[in-house]
């Protein structure tokens, strides 16, 4: 398999980057943002909510939100990035990271993700939210029992969100917690049966969820916890005739070696789960290793076949790690698939649309 990935509209972007498919850089730097394709009657869009700056603070964590229209079959860019109105906060501080967003029918549903204070103190927000582009609306909605960051969400059937496994305030969890958008109501689902991580990638086709790789918590005999990757992939299968119910299975890793923060999402076309980037070491919000290396983004795509129950690996040409997720634009050939901003090579945080071409 050939693939191509082409880091549209850099630092250096003009109008050119519209034309043909091309996608106009984003106003400024931002990565861990959340990131989701919502398709209505007025255009479809792509969104991007809130995140870190280049500066790679506390001071630079905003609650921004941009928003591209794209026109037509052929999905062109029909408009430059459009600031929203910025997502509210019940917590003092009002910038979130590694939130987690869905579309649901021409609404983008928006979870999660956690404040950092001047002190360092990281708490994980309770707030969740359903978003209408179009009238550039916030409507809160039932907040998460346990509130999450660096979670997996996941869309069944345009009705339930699975939010899979996370960081909570002070440690791992190994929850699915299941949202019913229909019923604005909560429900637990069978329990994610790897280790718990965060900063894993899940993607979703029909009732099958793979779900790979994050970073679990070790306990030491003689000093604090640290952190880890865990190269591990699961394969979820959803009971249709009970949605709480997951029969989990583990599933061969492709490299043996984890990414943490890939940007990952399901291609019913290709019954496969695809998964792009990341990095092999994991790395606080500013991209500086646990271990206190520097760390490097990956160029690396996966493709598990759910059919095929079999992986395909290759390579981008831009490697990108700090993704909150993979977005599916167009349809037939003209498919294709973008990752908004997050971090290149030496954890720079990039304002370039990156285009993939499977």
């Amino acid at each position: 398999m050939i693939l191509s990935a082409s880091a549209i509209g850099g630092q250096n972007a003009n109008a050119e980057s519209k034309i043909k498919g091309r996608y106009p850089a984003m106003p400024e730097p931002v990565t861990n943002n959340a990131v989701v394709k919502v398709d209505t009657e007025n255009g479809h869009f792509l969104l991007s909510f809130m995140g870190l700056g280049a500066g790679k603070t506390h001071d630079d964590v905003h609650n921004k939100v941009w928003a591209l229209e794209l026109a037509g079959e052929s999905f062109t860019p029909s408009k430059a990035w459009q600031q929203k109105s910025p997502v509210p906060s019940s917590l003092p501080q009002s910038g979130r990271l590694a939130s987690i967003a869905v579309g649901v029918g021409d609404m983008a549903l928006l979870f999660g993700g956690y404040t950092v204070d001047a002190a360092h103190n990281e708490v994980s927000s309770p707030d969740n939210f359903r978003y209408d582009v179009v009238t550039d609306t916030y409507y809160p909605i039932a907040q998460t029992p346990v509130p999450v960051d660096d979670a997996v969400a996941l869309v069944f059937q345009q009705r339930y969100v699975y939010l899979i496994s996370g960081w909570h305030n002070d440690g791992n969890v190994n929850l699915v917690q299941i949202y019913d958008v229909k019923t604005d109501s909560w429900h637990q689902g069978s329990p994610f049966l790897g280790n718990p991580v965060f900063g894993h990638a899940g993607a979703i086709v029909g009732e099958n969820i793979m779900l790979c790789d994050g970073v679990k918590v070790d306990a030491q005999p003689d000093k604090r916890r640290t952190f880890s990757a865990e190269p591990a992939c699961y394969h979820g299968t959803i009971d249709k005739s009970d949605i709480k119910k997951i029969d989990w299975r583990t599933v061969a890793h492709p490299t043996s070696s984890a990414r943490y923060r890939m940007a990952a999402t399901g291609n019913v076309a290709s019954n496969s789960a695809i998964f792009v980037g990341g990095s092999d070491n994991p790395y606080n919000y500013n991209g500086t290793g646990y271990d206190g290396e520097p760390s490097s983004p990956s160029n690396e795509v996966w493709r598990y076949d759910f059919t095929q129950s079999s992986w395909n690996v290759s390579h981008t040409d831009s490697p990108t790690m700090d993704h909150r997720g993979l977005l599916a634009v167009g349809i037939g050939e003209n498919k294709h698939f973008v990752t908004l901003g997050g971090m290149i090579e030496q954890q720079k945080v990039s304002n370039a649309v990156h285009r993939i071409d499977l």
